[in-house]
């Protein structure tokens, strides 16, 4: 006897107990095989705060389906796992839990704090690597990897100082970008910029000479306390004879001169700009030319400095209002506009970031950019899709250096010591005991931290061993296919393609595969907020894995945003269900579960029909996960195995399984077991759990479908005769039965079938089929037929007659059609009342408006159909 499955297909009792089997049999297991090809991808390293959501599921589930299908093509292949030390959001959420607790950073100094942080890495940083477990990932666990560990922090350290003695790291104050929340300075692509309602504040400031004043406007006048200048345009005719000319400050009462630069737009306001260098990066800039003092005016966590007695301490915005009332009350306000700006906020904690000059390190990126812009260019690495080039190459061509020191102290410290002695600094890659100029003792370390995307940059390398020659970063480097999203090109993409191709000579992957973002059923992006996020665990406890997987799989283009939803998720399972059922149908089949051996010699016209759709998939899916066009792949898996094997191949089946005829059985036995097993391996990327417990079930040789070779179209199975002749008999066959259904005609009533055609041959050598299929008494071909009293179907090769009187009692029909035809007249009156109600179209949403125009036209459809079918029955 052949093996038994459950009745059900229940993924609780099969996903964990299969995915401990792969682990236990190491079949993710990367072996390092030199007379393989390699296949590598490096995770996107989730963050140790995070908790899986349904981005990570989509970025996994598409990883896991690239590298078991290349794993099961014979790629010596690596998926290699990891996580993100994720700075800025784990101190923050450790601040938080120590703030319950009333003990601050400075409470516990340095290395307490530290010692906590890795206490809280020990108990929640394996959390999200266990729930991408439960989603099938198949990555190398024995690799895991941390941007935190020893290894990494090697490779940190030599590429800060190779840089720095390269000239591409420096010391300097700048412009940055500061989170007052989070208390550290964020780079460039760590800023998202949203629209918010403000003002303009019209001010007029006084010429010292009393000989008038200069007007100009300001969305921030609590920066006035730091201006230094006022700018106007060279060319600028109106103000030809003011520059060089000095003015006194509103309210700080300081001398300022006028300044002329090229920054200042002529046709926008006044055409005059005030200049606070400290706090705005154009300023800064304007600043350097001019040669103008910096003044700041903001504590780090923005309030104002001690500098200005009236307005110490207060927040930001309170200064605001104390400011514009105070400018009123000196007469120094004109007007306040309303004006909607961008406005720069942090990417971690929506605070508004505050630009302000302060002394950072930064990386210098022209030099870097410039040959990472042309390995795009030329190909190197590609992107999928090639829209995202555009992103890529616009954050490239317009970068400013990169601000790498964050004040924090979770994070890669930076390897610089500050000698008190001679004041030069000593970097290291290694701890420095001593300084290298003058060989003082009396050096400290920056207390500074490098920016998390530093480390992350260098991940598709630094994980395998760089700067260490070893065997890993030899075999598996370049890697191949970075998959991520879109959001993500700036922060990511571009940092490690600069980064490999400085440090290794090379790109660090051959393809980008960019993916949306997975959006709630409306379209909207899922957010706490709103309250509308899935949690992927709760999707996979109710649907199982394969389900999840699957429905994200479905309809996912490259690039492209998609929606989550539910009703698919329940039709993947759905999906799963019809695959256990058939995997059922043939082991109750089966005498034994030995293999059965393949012969084309003895086939049946179904079987060569399904062999070649078979056939044809093989070579279709194929090119599809080649092309990375797995959405399509995924359709093709769905509609193959649903229609063509499970609603028509094992139907057919049916009558030489219960039949007599041992060797027709043992044929349809072994096409059966040969394309369903090999079905379920082009199936097995997408669904690894129930394709595996399946597999296993079914006659085959090897230890795991995981680990089984990837089917390859076989040219003896293309039956393209065979198969065009059986399309043309199931298409008659569907085209019965569609009609017989919209008569509702049950399968009981036979009736006879007369068939006209320029291909009667077909047709006489399919009667057995259309009998059984198409419920036909019996089937006659001819070259004419008298149509008067049947009901007429038409394919793309014949027509089809079936004498009504055999299918339908008439007078009993017509009575029937009679009801449908009110129903449906009512249906009519009812959209028609609606859609001429004024009020209804005023107020509605356009989305239900467009429902009852909907409905009134199927209503009006129904009502000429039923009304055609009344006069074809009257005729008779």
């Amino acid at each position: 006897m052949a093996k038994e499955l459950a009745k059900q297909y229940n993924p609780k009792d099969v996903e964990d107990r299969i995915y401990k089997t792969w682990l236990e049999g190491k079949y993710f297991h990367a072996k390092c095989e030199k007379d393989k090809d390699t296949y590598t991808i490096v995770i996107p390293p989730p963050n140790i705060t995070g908790q899986l959501h349904m981005g990570h599921a989509l970025d996994n589930t598409l990883q896991d389906i690239l590298i078991r299908f290349k794993r099961m093509q014979g790629f010596d292949t690596l998926w290699l796992p990891g996580t993100d030390h994720a700075s800025i959001a784990t101190e923050a959420k450790i601040v938080e839990k120590m703030r319950e607790e009333g003990i601050t950073k400075e409470d516990l100094g340095r290395e307490g704090f530290l010692e906590r942080a890795w206490d809280w890495k020990k108990q929640y940083g394996g959390r999200i690597i266990e729930q991408l477990k439960k989603m099938g990932s198949s990555c190398d666990w024995d690799r895991e990897r941390f941007t935190l560990d020893e290894g990494c922090n090697k490779a940190i350290n030599e590429v800060f100082v190779k840089l720095y003695e390269k000239g591409l790291i420096y010391r300097g104050e700048r412009i940055i970008n500061w989170c007052p929340h989070c208390m550290t300075s964020i780079s460039d692509a760590e800023v998202e910029y949203e629209e918010q309602a403000g003002h303009f504040w019209h001010l007029r400031y006084p010429f010292k000479d009393g000989s008038g004043y200069l007007e100009l406007a300001t969305t921030r006048p609590e920066t006035l306390l730091g201006d230094t200048a006022v700018a106007v345009n060279p060319n600028d005719e109106r103000y030809k004879d003011i520059i060089g000319k000095t003015l006194i400050l509103p309210l700080v009462h300081r001398e300022i001169p006028v300044v002329a630069d090229d920054y200042v737009e002529i046709e926008f306001g006044t055409g005059v700009v005030k200049i606070t260098p400290a706090h705005d990066p154009n300023d800064f800039e304007v600043g350097l030319r001019h040669n103008l003092p910096v003044i700041n005016v903001m504590t780090d966590d923005a309030k104002i400095t001690d500098d200005y007695p009236k307005y110490a301490g207060m927040d930001r915005y309170e200064a605001r209002k104390a400011i514009v009332a105070d400018l009123e009350a000196e007469g120094a306000l004109v007007r306040i506009e309303d004006y909607t700006h961008n406005v720069g906020t942090c990417y971690r904690c929506s605070s508004t970031v505050e630009p302000r000059v302060s002394k950072q390190w930064f990386v210098k990126m022209k030099p870097l950019a410039t040959p990472a812009i042309d390995a795009v260019k030329k190909g190197e690495t590609k992107f999928i899709p090639q829209r995202f080039e555009k992103v890529y190459f616009h954050w490239l061509e317009n970068i400013r250096d990169w601000c790498i020191s964050r004040q924090l102290w979770w994070g890669h410290r930076i390897p610089a010591w500050y000698c008190a002695d001679c004041g030069e600094i000593t970097v290291s890659k290694t701890e420095a005991t001593e300084c290298k100029h003058c060989g003082s003792k009396n050096i400290t370390q920056d207390p500074d931290t490098l920016d998390t995307w530093f480390s992350s940059a260098l991940w598709p390398f630094s994980t395998l061993g760089w700067p260490e020659e070893t065997e890993d970063f030899k075999h598996y480097y370049p890697t191949n296919t970075l998959v991520t999203g879109y959001d993500i090109i700036p922060f990511w993409v571009m940092r490690m393609m600069f980064s490999g191709i400085e440090q290794t000579g090379q790109v660090p992957f051959n393809t980008v595969l960019i993916h949306g973002l997975v959006r709630d059923s409306q379209g909207r992006k899922m957010s706490k907020s709103l309250g509308n996020g899935v949690d992927p665990l709760e999707v996979i406890d109710t649907f199982g894995a394969d389900a999840l997987r699957f429905s994200l799989a479905t309809g996912n283009s490259p690039g492209n945003d998609m929606r989550y939803i539910p009703e698919r998720v329940e039709a993947s399972r759905n999906f799963a269900n019809k695959i256990w059922n058939a995997a059922r149908f043939i082991l109750m089949n089966l005498e034994n579960d030995n293999e059965i051996p393949l012969d084309l010699s003895d086939l049946a016209l179904e079987d060569k029909w399904i062999l070649s759709k078979y056939n044809s998939l093989v070579a279709e899916v194929t090119d599809n996960l080649e092309k990375f066009e797995l959405g399509l792949a995924v359709g093709k898996l769905y509609d193959f195995i649903w229609d063509v094997f499970c609603d028509w191949y094992i139907e057919i089946c049916k009558s030489r399984l219960n039949g007599e005829d041992a060797k027709a059985k043992d044929t349809a036995r072994s096409v059966l077991v040969y394309v369903f097993t090999n079905t379920l391996k082009l199936l097995h990327p997408f669904m690894p759990f129930i394709t595996e417990e399946v597999w296993l079930s079914m006659p085959h040789s090897g230890e795991s479908i995981m680990i089984s070779d990837w089917p390859k179209f076989i040219e003896k199975f293309e039956f393209k005769a065979e198969e065009s002749k059986f399309e043309k008999i199931m298409a008659v066959i569907r085209a019965i039965r569609n009609r017989r259904a919209e008569m509702n005609v049950p399968p009981s009533k036979k009736a006879k079938v007369f068939i006209v055609s320029n291909d009667n041959g077909t047709f006489e050598s399919g009667s057995a089929y259309i009998c059984r299929l198409g419920f036909a008494s019996s089937v006659e071909t001819a070259d004419d037929f008298e149509a008067e009293g049947s009901v007429r179907v038409i394919t793309d090769d014949a027509t089809v007659y079936m004498p009504m009187k055999e299918l339908v009692d008439v007078s009993a029909e017509i009575e029937r059609l009679k009801k449908d035809l009110k129903k449906a007249e009512e249906d009519k009156i009812f959209f028609e009342k609606k859609l001429n109600n004024q009020g209804f179209l005023a107020k509605a949403p356009a989305q239900l408006v467009e429902q009852q125009k909907e409905g009134l036209q199927k209503a009006l459809d129904k009502i000429a159909l039923i009304l055609d079918s009344i006069k074809d029955l009257e005729n008779m």
